[in-house]
């Protein structure tokens, strides 16, 4: 039966039907699963953005700049590139953000707290304070 409330229990079926904790180690695994996943998402979207702006020919503002990623592109077929490497990362984070919301309907308490830690966890490494001033389009509310 599947909970519509939340719930604080270390019995879980996150996602899929094998996907089932009976004990503390499954389920400490599965919220250290959920905490990873999450701060990867926040990895996926500060690349994404990294990209936008290498696509855009904009400067980095000082606090993302990269030595790798500060050389600006050339040519159509860099431009095709960079589309194509966004497209990828947009629809990889777009899955991401799609499975952890589905976690969180799992309605675990646990679950929930794992994976907006992890978010938070994520942003403090992976974001920086120069990318809040640029807007890039997000499928995912947990951006």
């Amino acid at each position: 039966m599947m909970h519509m409330t939340f719930y604080w229990s270390r019995k879980v079926n996150l996602l899929i039907d094998s996907w089932q904790t009976e004990d503390w180690t499954d389920y400490l695994l599965t919220l250290l699963a959920c905490l990873i996943v999450s701060a990867f998402y926040q990895f996926i979207e500060n690349r994404r953005i990294c990209l936008k702006l290498i696509g855009a020919g904009k400067p980095f503002p000082s606090e993302i700049q990269t030595p790798l990623l500060k050389r600006k592109l050339t040519g159509n077929g860099a431009k095709l590139g960079v589309k194509v490497a966004g497209a990828i990362l947009f629809g990889l984070s777009s899955a991401i953000g799609y499975f952890l919301m589905l976690s969180v309907m799992s309605f675990n308490g646990g679950v929930f707290v794992a994976i907006v830690l992890g978010l938070a966890v994520g942003y403090f490494f992976f974001r920086n304070e120069g990318e809040d001033s640029i807007t890039v389009d997000t499928s995912c509310a947990c951006a």
